[in-house]
């Protein structure tokens, strides 16, 4: 493989890598802050111990998170440094103001958090933790700012080869933007609320009697129930904007070939580029229109249309289908679990190992999702002013493979830890903590008794 190829793999498995973690604690501090004022609310020591637990796997996520992108900020300069010659009078600004947001704001409080629970005033170290869920919330917007300007310029001038800021409004807010935040503020809620879902379930599935995981399952399972639609109507304006502003990704997502009217949506095919048909395919009649246009008799332009300027098929074809069959998943689940919930009370014991099982379901549909709009962008690194060939460096292949090689034995292995490290501390928590399901309901009684009296 070429340096392109070698070095465009070393990305994906960068920014693969780098996104697990964001993904996770841009939602987590806010189920965090909810906890917290469940138990500065209610007095009821529960919220505390689920808030000790989480806050943890918080703080390790969000270290894996910030290293991972460090590393990936190198490559802007190692492996693309296209990029910033071409367009960092665009790209810097907007990648420090992200930089500023995550040390200044979010690594500063993060320590209130942390060790400042019994060292600062309730409500300091509540409003730390409110802080913090604004610091990553910050974070993810001014990254999905950048990358969505990738996709949709908008704002610039071009002088000598270089791109110059002319209107920072249409930078920042470019046609994209509002939609994408959204879909990754969505996803990061539902991945949060799984993973928080899955390690309650195994808790449980270890014999653990106290009511702290059935109160953070039951909490998970609720806000998941509640953002799945919000993400399938926000899903729905993503592609309707996407359909506008980027008619060719839309093509390969649905595998529509040549430009119609009234094109069906492929549930299941195998697209073959070469015959530019889909074999095996089985579809809904009209349907696709019916989605993208609003009308059933709507027109899709087709990968015909874009000849020579398309992004690969098969991986947004299938990295779509993956995202949306995840996607579906996720609804039954937590409807379901929510609906038992409300008429047992108790989780049965295949729904825990069900929950078990979609522990990191958020993972798999946001790296699809992911690789869906980033490869749905190529050839262009940013639409219609960079081609992703024209930024690549001219190190020698060698010394690409050898530090892609690097990365990603380290990555396995990291991953490998933290994926261990959550269990450990989930396996562990069964042990050390104090209040039993029947200690806390003593207390609630004796609580309730003692209201009586008086």
């Amino acid at each position: 493989m070429d340096t392109l190829i070698l070095s465009r793999i070393q990305f994906a498995a960068n920014i693969s890598f780098h996104i697990l973690f964001p993904t996770i604690t841009i939602a987590m501090c806010w189920f965090l802050l909810y906890f917290k004022i469940r138990h500065d609310l209610s007095g009821h020591p529960v919220w505390m111990r689920i808030y000790r637990f989480w806050v943890k796997i918080f703080a390790l996520t969000f270290a894996l998170g910030v290293v991972s992108g460090i590393t990936m900020s190198f490559q802007f300069g190692t492996n693309w440094p296209g990029f910033m010659e071409k367009v960092g009078n665009i790209a810097g600004p907007l990648l420090g103001y992200e930089v500023i947001t995550a040390f200044f704001l979010e690594a500063t409080f993060l320590g209130v958090m942390l060790f400042g629970m019994n060292r600062v005033p309730n409500w300091a170290h509540t409003l730390a933790t409110f802080i913090v869920a604004i610091g990553t919330t910050l974070s993810a917007f001014w990254i999905l700012s950048l990358n969505s300007w990738m996709q949709t310029p908008d704002g610039y001038e071009i002088i000598d080869g270089v791109v110059y800021p002319l209107d920072w409004w249409k930078i920042i807010f470019n046609a994209s933007f509002p939609y994408r935040l959204m879909h990754m503020l969505l996803a990061s809620g539902l991945t949060a609320a799984f993973l928080i879902a899955g390690v309650s379930a195994y808790r449980l599935l270890k014999k653990d009697a106290k009511l702290a995981p059935r109160k953070s399952l039951k909490s998970a399972m609720a806000v998941a129930a509640i953002l799945i639609p919000i993400q399938v109507w926000v899903g729905d304006m993503h592609g309707l904007n996407t359909m506008e502003h980027q008619p060719q990704k839309i093509a390969a997502i649905e595998g529509v070939w040549h430009t119609e009217k009234g094109a069906p949506l492929v549930l299941f095919a195998w697209p073959d580029e070469a015959t530019k048909t889909n074999k095996y395919a089985i579809e809904v009649p009209r349907l696709a229109s019916l989605i993208l246009t609003h009308d059933a008799d709507g027109e899709i332009k087709g990968l015909n249309e874009f000849e020579g300027a398309h992004p690969p098929v098969k991986p947004l074809f299938f990295g779509f289908r993956i995202m949306v069959g995840i996607g579906v998943l996720m609804l039954l689940v937590s409807w379901t679990a929510t609906w038992l919930l409300r008429k047992n009370r108790e989780m049965p014991v295949w729904m825990l190992r069900v929950q078990v099982l979609m522990t990191f379901s958020g993972w798999v549909a946001t790296l699809a999702g992911w690789y869906v709009t980033e490869i749905g962008r190529q050839p262009w690194l940013v639409s219609g002013v960079l081609k992703t060939a024209e930024a690549v460096t001219t190190v020698p292949q060698q010394n690409v493979a050898l530090s892609l090689a690097m990365y990603l034995v380290l990555y396995g292995l990291l991953l490998a830890a933290y994926l261990q490290t959550i269990f450990y501390m989930a396996r562990k928590s069964t042990e050390v903590e104090e209040f039993s399901l029947s200690e806390l309901q003593n207390q609630e009684h004796t609580m309730t008794t003692a209201e009586h009296r008086a």
